[in-house]
């Protein structure tokens, strides 16, 4: 039990600063019978956040998108499709902003085309939790610390033939949320984490209705499929990573010989165990099983499953059935519009189920083009609750080499 609570204290401290992932989901009634929120949690969330401004304005979409240097967040197999030989990005996105003023998190890329079928890029992300002061038991003060979070990503793109790439991306997790504090006479430690993401990219030209310069794409990506994290030196339990799967198609046409417009969509999944129902006492406590450190469960399956089990048991462990399976569906709507390649505006919306964590969420984005630089903005306006983003302006600053290499010949 004393493992149990503290398991169940780090979780929380995650939860609270990443509140809007993992909570604040409103009581409802429906035909399937479910009257209240049952949100798939997980550890290190911050890598299920939208890093960059560009797919922030488009409602949090990049599956299918046309390819751009952020892409290792979104679909690593757009690289070997990308336009420019070699780029790099950085974004800051303030965290809680209404809140306090040293929650942000950061996102650096960088990618190089080797020749014309294939590329590689590398990615770092990371997330400061700002300064927070810890105490014992009594309330004493034990010091002013500065949790963290961080992944560094690599991967190699390749196109199999004129229309279709893949892609495999390796992910190095670090988690340092106590930074070795005791919790209930246990000694913490950082979390660490290896995971890999699988990603398919298609797109074709297309000549549709008098517009001959049209594409249609599609992108599927499996991220983060890795072991499970644990914050503790003597705990045998962990928490699984967000393995997610995001699907995506996009359509792009040519208005004119300035005028681009693109309509996009997105479709998530955790690949994680819902949380089951567990039997519970006159006393609204679980019921433990015998001999074990697990509870009674009433509907639904055990959660204590092996990582690839748990990708498998995702689509079909959900207490409520097939109802509640679909309403772990994230579904995002976007429009690009892009004049001369020099500037841009966007918007999008982004949509997820009041059972399932309640984030809804409208975006709206611009961005800029000039010589060797690229700037793009991201601003969200959230439709059911409140935001760690809202009232937040959000950038990426790009850095073009094909550009730069034009200007000094």
């Amino acid at each position: 039990m004393q493992k149990f609570i503290m398991r169940s204290k780090i979780l929380l401290f995650a939860s609270i600063v990443l509140a809007i992932i993992q909570s604040h989901a409103q009581n409802y009634n429906d035909l399937t019978g479910q009257d209240s929120p049952n949100t798939i949690t997980t550890a290190v969330p911050f890598l299920m956040i939208a890093p960059d401004s560009r797919s922030g304005g488009i409602g949090e979409i990049g599956a299918a998108s046309t390819p751009d240097a952020q892409s290792m967040h979104w679909n690593p197999a757009k690289y070997a499709f990308i336009e420019k030989n070699m780029g790099f990005s950085v974004s800051y996105s303030p965290w809680l902003s209404n809140l306090v003023n040293d929650i942000n998190l950061a996102y650096l890329t960088f990618y190089n085309r080797i020749d014309d079928r294939s590329a590689f890029a590398f990615s770092l992300l990371y997330f400061s939790l700002g300064y927070i002061t810890f105490t014992d038991e009594s309330g004493n003060s034990l010091g002013d610390y500065k949790p963290n979070e961080f992944s560094i990503d690599g991967t190699y793109s390749r196109k199999f033939s004129e229309n279709i790439s893949g892609a495999v991306a390796t992910r190095f997790i670090y988690s340092n949320l106590t930074l070795g504090q005791n919790v209930q006479g246990a000694e913490t430690t950082a979390g660490i984490s290896i995971a890999a993401d699988v990603a398919i990219y298609y797109q074709k030209e297309l000549s549709i209705a008098g517009l001959d310069r049209s594409q249609l794409s599609f992108g599927l990506n499996i991220s983060n499929i890795g072991n499970k994290i644990s914050y503790s030196k003597t705990e045998i339990e962990k928490d699984f990573i967000p393995t997610n799967l995001r699907l995506g198609t996009c359509f792009t046409m040519d208005l004119d010989d300035y005028s681009t417009l693109s309509v996009m969509a997105d479709i998530n999944k955790l690949l994680v165990p819902t949380p089951p129902i567990y039997k519970l006492d006159s006393n609204s406590q679980r019921i433990p099983i015998p001999g074990t450190d697990k509870f009674e469960i009433e509907k639904g399956r055990d959660p204590d499953v092996s990582v690839v089990g748990g990708m498998f048991q995702s689509f079909y462990d959900a207490p409520n059935g097939f109802s509640e399976e679909m309403q772990e569906i994230i579904y995002s709507i976007g429009v690009e519009y892009w004049y001369d390649k020099q500037f841009a505006i966007r918007g999008g919306y982004f949509h997820e189920s009041a059972y399932k964590g309640n984030r809804q969420f409208f975006t709206l984005g611009a961005g800029l083009r000039y010589n060797v630089f690229g700037l793009d903005f991201a601003y969200l306006i959230p439709t059911e609750q409140q935001n760690p983003l809202q009232n937040t302006l959000r950038f990426t600053l790009t850095f073009d080499f094909d550009a730069f290499q034009k200007q000094s010949n």
